[in-house]
């Protein structure tokens, strides 16, 4: 007993040391940004901290999306490796190195869903002094919602206490001017307006202008100019789950794969499928490919709902859970004619089923999950083809 209890005491003590080192740790990078939201974190994570480099601020960040990755004030990355499920402790960890590297600031992806945790982590681990929220889309309902509303409340719980938070949010905008004002956060809606074609033809993926815009508005802040942040910004590495466009020309047959697996709620689809307005046509046919996660059981299920409400020739259902997303789709309205379920099949025979779904041309996008299938078959396009330059009209 004796024993159990000092053990214990041990490691109640090595607990408070550790947090008091982390304390000191995080007041040593004056500049803190957290980066919450339901889509585009990892991406406007990227964007700020390429900005800030341009800007001659030495910058540490961190993304949790689709590769957990460290992001070095020289540009230069290292992907984190994990034991296990993705832990807040992680903080802990990437402040260290902040300190090691000599970082005036640090851009951080917020890892938390839940809202608890989402709290704990800006509270202790962060305590950001500039904010960023994205967007408040239908996600993570379980987690975080059931209502977009209560995704909101979730989501303001990285908003920084005698701060400031740059947010692209319209709608539910009220919410988090109403929690800045009880934090005494300052909050600065953000526009796209000011982002011209000229500014996204930068890029050679899709970026959303939104994201350019929260992440130009932060560099503004820190007194970097904005033509050079954006310079910074060009250059800049994408997250691997950013949306990208790979053209493939296979036995006379033409194939416009799109990876949009990265986003999946309705709000992130409409918004691809008007920017993907160019590339499609009468004579091109649209397939689909949805690739659904048994630990995302929810999340395949809201699958099911979305495209039932879309317009394409075929739905290639992949991955795992796709009899019960198939069910959904098909109770909500989807004709099963257009369906097809492929689950369990590996990335090889789904491109021959896609092969044999186009005619002449397709245009093939890729939604749902980038976990695990996803990457598989985008890596599997990506090496039959190249990747092209996105054009908006």
């Amino acid at each position: 007993m004796a024993v159990t209890v000092g053990l214990l005491a041990l490691l109640i003590l090595m607990g408070i040391l550790e947090f008091r080192k982390h304390q000191r740790n995080l007041l040593s990078v004056p500049v803190r940004i957290h980066v919450n939201g339901t889509r585009g974190k990892s991406s406007v994570t990227r964007l700020i901290a390429a900005g800030m480099r341009a800007g001659g601020i030495r910058t540490l960040g961190k993304t949790t999306g689709t590769k957990p990755t460290l992001i070095f004030e020289d540009g230069s990355e290292a992907q984190i490796a994990r034991v296990g499920k993705a832990n807040i402790v992680e903080y802990l960890m990437v402040f260290r190195r902040a300190v090691s590297h000599q970082a005036q600031a640090i851009v951080l992806e917020c890892m938390a869903v839940q809202p608890a945790l989402q709290l704990l982590s800006e509270k202790k681990m962060v305590k950001s002094t500039i904010g960023v929220l994205t967007n408040v889309r239908a996600d993570h309902l379980d987690e975080m919602g059931p209502t977009l509303e209560l995704v909101a409340k979730s989501l303001c719980n990285t908003v920084p206490e005698n701060g400031i938070l740059f947010t692209t949010e319209r709608n539910h905008l009220s919410d988090i001017l109403e929690e800045g004002k009880r934090l005494n956060c300052k909050v600065v809606p953000v526009s796209s307006d000011g982002v011209t074609d000229q500014m996204i033809s930068g890029f050679t993926y899709i970026e959303h202008r939104d994201n350019v815009a929260l992440a130009l508005a932060v560099c503004q802040h820190l007194g970097i100019d904005r033509g050079k942040a954006l310079e910074g910004m060009h250059k800049s590495s994408p997250d691997p789950g950013v949306l990208r466009i790979f053209r493939i020309d296979y036995y006379h047959k033409k194939i416009e794969f799109v990876n949009a697996f990265a986003a999946n709620d309705p709000d992130s689809y409409s918004i691809i499928l008007e920017l993907l307005k160019p590339y499609k046509s009468p004579e091109k046919k649209l397939i689909i490919l949805v690739n659904g996660r048994d630990d995302r059981i929810q999340r395949s299920e809201q699958l099911g709902e979305l495209i039932a409400g879309l317009e394409a020739d075929h739905f290639l259902l992949v991955g795992t859970y796709t009899t019960a997303l198939a069910n959904k789709a098909m109770s909500s309205g989807l004709s099963h004619h257009k369906i097809m379920d492929l689950g369990g099949y590996p990335p090889e025979d789904i491109f021959e089923k896609v092969l044999s779904l186009t005619p002449s041309q397709s245009l093939v996008i890729g939604i749902g999950n980038i976990v695990g299938l996803g990457e598989q078959m985008v890596t599997h396009f990506a090496n039959r083809g190249r990747e092209i330059v996105y054009r908006s009209s």
